[in-house]
């Protein structure tokens, strides 16, 4: 399947304005596989849309059409039978810029915000920021699996005065996705508590044989009306620097607090180029999507590899979905510090350090695989040298 596409030829990034290749100084031939972006070239679809859209020569304001919303909603039925109202689709830069503007819109300033750590780094910023209360209830890894503990969930809705919880689905950087069951308990409990659910399926394409993703808000008519879903192309088809997301909100009020908050801050639309690039992705790359899946999921079972070339000292947790890699570094023995050099210094590997996704990241280390096997193998050759020996 992947013989059409070509995910295999190593392209030059390193430019100035492109964040993934920055030089770290003292390790300036490190292979950067740290931010969550892809090493490869977007549809075909995308970059004709594109190369159309600046041949025009003229870049007016510009809104989205009907065109735009079929695309969008044809997509998330096709691949996840769920069907959206386009009355609902909110329009956004981006999904942070979403997820901060629903905080301010459904919650005040000391309310409990919830998030379940480890998980994606700006959740807790935002949080923050805003000035909300940030309550977290920490993930438990068994067998392997990280799972929520749904005692300790409750308890903080019911203790910490929370508002609103910050689903991470499938989740940022430990790489579950959530079963139907899981998610409805999670619902169960918002629902009797009150609690607002902002859930970001950013990552909801990237899914693994033997899972299924399933968005929350499908669930019931009940479940919908308390949350407001964050999706968007741009990881899907590596176009994280165009800015755009689509939020579907189901509940009238909610929506229209959401859309005024984002007004408030005088940038809430999507840029010309982003709607082309979305319309185009969305209509014209899924064949090219289908095979980038093929494709990660033999870089997957690369990166399982680790464990041999290390004598254990460094273990994948095996993701049910996203490109994100979590390794289970604890049996190095390292400190934190001395892990994050040990990729960096020893190996010449960047990588995102654990911690950064709060105290139960403490040991790990998250990897982007989005990239080249030949990069890829570069890296684990890397790896496994560092490792030997270290003490």
């Amino acid at each position: 399947m992947t013989m059409r596409f070509d995910f295999d030829t190593i392209y030059d990034r390193r430019i100035p304005s492109d964040i993934k290749y920055t030089p770290v100084k003292g390790a300036e031939g490190a292979i950067p596989m740290w931010i969550a972006d892809m090493d490869f070239k977007c549809p075909l679809a995308v970059r004709e849309a594109l190369n159309r859209a600046a041949e025009r020569g003229i870049f007016g304001y510009t809104d989205t059409d009907d065109a735009y919303d079929s695309a969008v909603v044809s997509w998330y039925s096709r691949r996840m039978g769920w069907k959206i109202n386009p009355a609902h689709i909110l329009k956004m830069p981006c999904v942070m810029f979403a997820i901060a503007s629903a905080i301010r819109a459904l919650t005040e300033k000391g309310d409990g915000v919830m998030i379940c750590q480890p998980v994606y780094h700006p959740f807790a910023s935002v949080v923050t920021a805003n000035e909300r209360r940030l309550v977290v209830s920490e993930l438990r890894l068994r067998d392997g699996k990280y799972y929520i503990d749904f005692e300790d969930f409750e308890n903080k809705l019911m203790r910490e005065n929370v508002r609103l919880f910050l689903l991470c689905s499938p989740h940022n950087p430990v790489g579950r996705v959530w079963t139907r069951e899981e998610l409805l308990e999670i619902g169960r409990r918002c629902l009797k508590h009150g609690v607002f659910i902002v859930s970001d399926e950013i990552h909801s394409d990237f899914i693994y044989p033997g899972s299924l993703h399933t968005p929350i808000a499908s669930l019931s008519e009940e479940l919908a009306e308390c949350c407001v879903t964050c999706t968007s192309p741009t990881k899907t088809f590596n176009l994280a620097g165009l800015q755009a997301a689509n939020i579907v909100i189901s509940n009238p009020a909610i929506r229209e607090k959401i859309r005024r908050t984002g007004l408030a801050t005088g940038y809430s639309n999507v840029n010309s180029m982003a709607i082309a690039a979305t319309k185009a992705a969305y209509l014209g790359g899924e064949d090219w999507f289908d095979a980038l899946l093929c494709y990660l999921a033999e870089n997957v079972a690369l990166a399982e590899t680790v464990g041999g070339k290390t004598d254990g000292k460094i273990r994948l947790i095996k993701p049910d979905g996203t490109y994100l890699l979590w390794l289970d570094c604890r049996r190095t023995g390292a400190s934190n510090a001395e892990l994050y050099k040990l990729f960096l210094n020893r190996a010449g590997v960047r990588i995102h350090k654990g911690t950064i996704f709060g105290a139960g990241g403490s040991g790990f280390m998250r990897m982007n695989v989005a990239c080249p096997k030949s990069v890829l193998l570069e890296a684990l050759d890397r790896i496994e040298t560092a490792t030997k020996g270290f003490a």
